[in-house]
């Protein structure tokens, strides 16, 4: 079976003018064409195709992709390791950097101060500023917001650390969760759900269960909470959401 070159472009997500790139460099050229001379592509071609994408996603130069592709000596499943170990580790990395920037998020919104050399470790050159200034704007007048403000004030660096285990502990068990197959109504999640309620009741301020039910909405609706806790497991925010919600409605059934 065979596929057009708009067919190809659908499937793999890039323009048609990418595709006849590809094809006029040597780096992907169709196995068939028609009497008329239009491209058509095979399955090989998808396969050599989602390579090159691949190794493109991780930055790697077109005329460097070539010669890995056609290197003699290569088998592709080594080209698939390859690319398992380079997408694994940019992952773990990405990961480490949405927990870094949620916790300098945290630190600052919640006045834990954190020393010059970490702020700018985290932040580069991004202002963290302007996440305390939007937290005041939306909560400032909230005594929820106030609360978390006393208690963050006298925080200890220990105390942060305790606070970071707890979080990496709770999130851990959720993921593990999730790959079993757990649904958000079931009950081992509704009980993570009310963990993570206290976890912010121990450390920040008191979360009635409609306060956390708004939370876990702002979770999905808020593209850098989403983002943050997607980046620990595909999903992962919706799935709270919806847990946080089953275990609201257990408790004010």
């Amino acid at each position: 079976m065979s596929y057009s070159v708009g067919q190809v472009a659908g499937f793999a997500g890039v323009t048609v003018r990418t595709l006849h790139h590809y094809d006029g460099i040597g780096l992907l050229v169709p196995s068939e064409r028609t009497h008329a001379g239009h491209r058509r592509y095979g399955d090989a071609d998808l396969d050599r195709l989602q390579q090159i994408l691949f190794y493109r996603e991780l930055g790697f130069p077109l005329d460097e992709v070539q010669a890995l592709l056609d290197d003699p000596d290569a088998d592709p499943r080594v080209h698939l390791r390859r690319q398992h170990e380079l997408l694994t580790a940019r992952i773990e990395k990405l990961q480490k950097m949405a927990a870094a920037v949620e916790h300098a998020m945290e630190a600052r919104t919640m006045g834990i101060n954190l020393t010059p050399e970490e702020r700018f470790e985290v932040f580069g050159d991004k202002d963290p500023e302007k996440y305390a200034e939007e937290a005041e704007q939306r909560w400032g007048g909230t005594e929820a917001y106030a609360e978390s403000q006393r208690r963050a004030a006298r925080y200890t660096k220990e105390d942060w650390k305790r606070l970071q285990a707890e979080v990496d502990d709770w999130t851990g068990r959720y993921v593990a969760l999730m790959t079993a197959g757990e649904q958000p109504s079931g009950e081992a999640a509704m009980d993570l759900a009310e963990e993570h309620r206290l976890h912010i009741g121990k450390w920040y301020y008191e979360c009635p269960h409609p306060m956390h039910r708004c939370l876990g909405a702002m979770y999905v609706a808020d593209e850098r909470f989403k983002a943050f806790y997607d980046s620990m497991r595909p999903g992962l925010a919706d799935h709270l959401s919806e847990a946080i919600a089953a275990n609201a409605d257990r408790h004010t059934a």
